[in-house]
């Protein structure tokens, strides 16, 4: 159960009603801040009373602790819902208040409770169930792709987010969508360049150990490298060679919030050679010192961008715990104006507040590619010869080359590997890449042409 701080009184939570059609038998759990937001902890689970209703009790906290939970069936998919089936707000406690509160649970998603899809069209499925190779599981992965991207022909940066559940469809999602769909379409609407952005649901009762790269005494955790390493090196392989994505660094993003903050962090700290932005909102530091040590000792290797976000009504320690790592993060040599804070008057650690902080943070990180100016550019794929190369790259000589050319030769994950600017035709050396098959290109003024080579 909990851990107490300071004596003060318990807290017992007594639901008086619950939906009629509640298959007989089943468990009721409280799933919330407590403990990671897990939808089936035991410790948590529900007991009937003596005058068979059923009730938790929760150990002693100081007076003033406030949590945010739900009511669920033991997963998700089958948490609470309103009396008309619509998605509802968290519960929130405060320690201190009162010891007994009576509450009434309308509905459970799955039995018809959980109201319409709010999944706008532009959002799509790419698989229910995605291998994991690293943790040897399968997971939904959504994709939002932006309003112009089946006539446009553009190439677009790619935005990874944790959560999946929660970022596109109030059906889905358990503690409120961030409407990342609505949003970016409404600034699209507007004129404003928006990215693709691609969503992974979290592992529900995994979701601690997959988001945490280092174990807690309390709450265990610790597979978070090797989600890190599915997300890098297997899901965004497969995106870059299924959609029409700017596969480099500079084009490539990750956010996430509370867990889904530190593992953004922990991811762009460990392959910054991947990521060259991170939206980190509410960022659950507390969970392990090891983040701290981990950025200091893997340092600055390129450039990244840090939006840094919290509100100042969540737990005691956010504002300082992210003031603290901001600080690191200059101290190690990314530079300052790379590294933004944000506290918001008022805000309570959900995801209400990540909704409303989206679309700043979004255009903070992307900045760059927002305001540049539209490139007026055809493209087509463009076969070179000889094909496997040896030692030297060519591409066809009726190619016309102006001012400003450039060459990217990336691998399957996406990693740059060769990046020339003011490229004028010249043989390109491929002796250091190891055999294989790469990806490249190339940028002229009036035309980009890409296409794939074998390295022998």
């Amino acid at each position: 159960m909990l851990f107490a701080f300071t004596t003060s009184a318990q807290a017992v939570f007594i639901v008086d009603s619950i939906p009629a059609y509640t298959p007989p038998g089943s468990n009721i759990f409280l799933a919330g801040s407590l403990n990671g937001w897990n939808p089936g902890d035991s410790a948590y689970v529900l007991h009937k009373n003596s005058g068979g209703y059923f009730e938790i009790t929760l150990d002693a906290q100081a007076d003033g602790t406030q949590i945010e939970f739900k009511f669920t069936r033991g997963s998700w998919e089958t948490v609470e819902k309103g009396p008309n089936g619509e998605e509802i707000d968290n519960r929130v406690f405060t320690f201190g208040n009162g010891d007994t509160t009576h509450t009434i649970i309308y509905n459970w998603r799955s039995d018809g409770g959980g109201g319409g899809s709010t999944a706008t069209e532009n959002v799509h499925i790419v698989s229910d169930d995605f291998f994991m190779p690293q943790l040897n599981k399968t997971r939904r992965v959504w994709i939002y792709l932006p309003p112009d991207y089946e006539t446009s022909g553009n190439h677009y940066p790619v935005l990874y987010m944790h959560d999946g559940q929660n970022l596109f469809d109030a059906q889905t999602s358990y503690a409120g969508e961030w409407e990342v769909n609505e949003t970016l379409n409404s600034l699209s609407n507007n004129g404003i360049k928006v990215p693709i952005v691609v969503g992974i649901d979290n592992g529900g009762a995994a979701r601690i150990d997959e988001y945490t790269p280092w174990t807690n005494t309390q709450y265990g955790g610790g597979e978070g490298d090797k989600y890190m390493a599915f997300l890098t090196e297997t899901l965004k392989p497969y995106i870059d060679q299924n959609y029409r994505t700017l596969p480099g660094r500079s084009n490539t993003a990750i956010m996430g919030s509370s867990l889904g903050g530190l593992i953004s962090h922990y991811g762009a700290i460990k392959y910054q050679d991947i990521y060259s932005k991170a939206g980190i909102f509410s960022p659950s530091y507390w969970f392990s010192d090891s983040v701290y040590t981990f950025t200091e000792e893997t340092g600055k290797q390129n450039s990244v961008r840090f939006y840094l976000m919290c509100g100042d009504n969540e737990v005691a320690t956010t504002v300082q715990d992210m003031n603290r790592m901001a600080m690191l993060l200059t101290d190690i040599g990314f530079n300052g104006e790379d590294v933004k804070t944000d506290v918001i008057a008022g805000g309570q650690h959900n995801e209400k507040l990540w909704r409303e902080q989206f679309q700043k943070a979004y255009l903070w990180l992307f900045n760059n590619w927002v305001n540049a100016v539209p490139e007026r550019r055809t493209e087509e794929n463009l076969s070179i010869y000889p094909n496997p190369v040896n030692k030297k790259l060519m591409f066809p000589d009726e190619i016309i080359y102006g001012t400003n050319d450039s060459v990217l030769i990336f691998d399957a994950m996406g990693k740059t590997l060769i990046d020339i600017n003011s490229y004028k035709g010249q043989p390109i050396s491929v002796c250091g890449l190891e055999p294989g098959i790469y990806f490249f290109k190339l940028t002229t003024n009036s035309k980009v042409y890409s296409g794939q080579f074998i390295k022998n």
